[in-house]
Order: structure tokens, then C-alpha cells, then sequence
């Protein structure tokens, strides 16, 4: 009897911690475009007992995408997507970003909801850092959510002489990911499944270390210090959200973003966080 598939992209902590919540009894299919990340983590999910396939891929190159989705296919009824793979602002140029957060992202999601199976599921790592940009227009918005994804980066709100740095294009790429959850949540449904987003705040994972380590380090530290939580978080709080998104008590959830920001956002707007004028 086939296993039911759940892909899981990008060999972080965020996506190992909801894989190994909700990955038991599942077959996992990994992806990731780093051969010695996808050989670590399957032998550590392997010998904690789960069972696990890998194959290299490249969220920026649909092709890429669309083959990784293939072989996940062929492994069984791909039942949940778990997307977890991005870049930051301190690890890539803005061309990068956009390429893998914002166009890549929506690709993944396109491709995806072309064969879930019926009563599935997906959830995608989007960023507190999309909800303290500049409110969008709504006709912005729009463009973001429904623009086919081969036609996304030619907007000339994503043109990089409209783009200040690389903190302004992930962004705009984590404000894309959470209207494209929408837009497609619509043509999920018509399969009979649901897809949603969590946008974490400051997370306790080598990609956030790059950040502290980074030109806004100060910024980040100040952030979590200053939160109503007044600390950072976990990947397995995340995985606590994923858990509820990803299983039958979620089954009225679809088309939202969970903020789990420790209230990092609320206190940039009403707090000790708001920008100085």
C-alpha cells in the first residue's frame, strides 16, 4: 500500500521541525539544492525512523521544480507540501531574492496544486518582514497574487531600479508569497485541498545567525529584545502552527497567514519598535 507524500523543500530547521511533527507514517520527499544537506538530513530523519527520498532541486528554475514534483509523484499521492526554502536578505543580491523567494515560491505553489490530492494540505515559510513594508495598492496587491509566474518579475514594482536593497526585495518577495497563498488557495480548493502560510519573526536558525551576523544584526537583536515576547523563537513553535494547518482541525484554514513574530510587528506599529521619525 502507497504512502501518502509529503514534499518538503529546502533542508532548514523550520521545514525539518514541521516534517519531523507531521512526517510519521508518510513518505517524505526532500528537496533541496545542496547534495551534502539532502544527504545530512535524510540520515538523521532516516535513522529517527522515518522514511525518506531526496533529489536535488533548484527552487529558482521551474523546470527544476516541475521534475522534482514528478518524482515526488511517482512515489505515491503527493497529499501535503511543506515550503521551506528561500533565501535571506543577507545571504544573495536583490536578483537572487526575487528569483527564489518571490518567483520560485509561486512556481512551487503552481506546480503543486496541479496534482494535490484530495484532502491535502500545504503550508509555505513566508516573513514577518512582508507585513512592516509600505502598504501596497490594491491593484499592487492583485498584481502580485494573479500575475502568471513567468511574467512575475517583469512588474515594474519588482524592476530593480524600484528596489531600494536586498531587505526591500524580501519584502516585497514575503508580501507576494502571502497573495499568491490566496490566489491559489481558490485553485486548490477546486482539488479538494487547502494551502496556507506562516510568516515567522526572528527564528533561532542558521539563517537568522547569518542575519545577526549581518549588516543588520543590531536591528534583528534589538527586534526580539524589544518584542512583547523579549526573546526569539523556535522552529518547532512553527511546527506547532504547521501541525494545526496540516491536519483535519485545520480543515476551515485555507488562503491565511499565521504571524508568529513573538509580537515583533505589533510593537513596530504601537511599541517600543516603531521608527523613530
Amino acid at each position: 500500500m502507497q504512502k501518502d507524500v509529503m514534499i518538503v523543500t529546502g533542508a532548514g530547521q523550520i521545514s525539518m521541525a514541521i516534517a519531523r511533527r507531521c512526517g510519521f507514517g508518510k513518505k517524505i520527499v526532500l528537496g533541496d539544492r545542496s547534495q551534502k544537506n539532502l544527504e545530512t538530513i535524510s540520515r538523521v530523519m532516516t535513522e529517527a525512523g522515518y522514511d525518506v527520498a531526496t533529489s536535488l532541486m533548484d527552487l529558482s528554475d521551474r523546470t527544476s521544480v516541475r521534475d522534482f514534483v514528478a518524482k515526488a509523484q511517482a512515489l505515491g499521492p503527493v497529499k501535503y507540501l511543506v515550503n521551506g526554502a528561500g533565501v535571506s536578505p543577507s545571504q544573495a543580491p536583490v536578483e537572487t531574492v526575487l528569483k527564489v523567494d518571490l518567483y520560485g515560491t509561486a512556481v512551487l505553489l503552481e506546480e503543486v496544486g496541479k496534482i494535490i490530492a484530495e484532502g491535502g494540505a500545504g503550508v509555505t515559510i513566508s516573513s514577518q518582514s512582508g507585513w512592516r513594508m509600505p502598504q501596497l495598492t490594491p491593484q499592487e496587491d492583485r498584481l502580485l497574487a494573479m500575475t502568471p509566474a513567468e511574467e512575475l518579475l517583469q512588474l515594474d514594482l519588482l524592476k530593480p531600479e524600484n528596489i531600494r536593497d536586498t531587505l526591500h526585495a524580501y519584502q516585497l518577495a514575503k508580501r507576494c508569497n502571502e497573495k499568491r497563498v490566496m490566489y491559489e488557495c481558490v485553485r486548490w480548493g477546486q482539488r479538494g485541498a487547502r494551502l496556507n502560510a506562516i510568516a515567522p519573526g526572528i527564528i533561532v536558525t542558521p539563517l537568522a545567525i547569518d542575519e545577526f551576523n549581518g549588516p543588520r544584526g543590531d536591528f534583528y537583536k534589538n527586534m526580539f529584545a524589544r518584542c512583547p515576547a523579549g526573546r526569539p523563537g523556535t522552529a518547532d513553535e512553527m511546527a506547532n502552527i504547521a501541525q494545526l494547518l496540516l491536519s483535519d482541525a485545520g480543515a476551515f484554514i485555507t488562503g491565511s497567514t499565521f504571524l508568529a513574530d513573538g509580537g515583533a510587528t505589533a510593537s513596530y506599529y504601537y511599541g517600543p519598535l516603531q521608527p523613530q521619525s
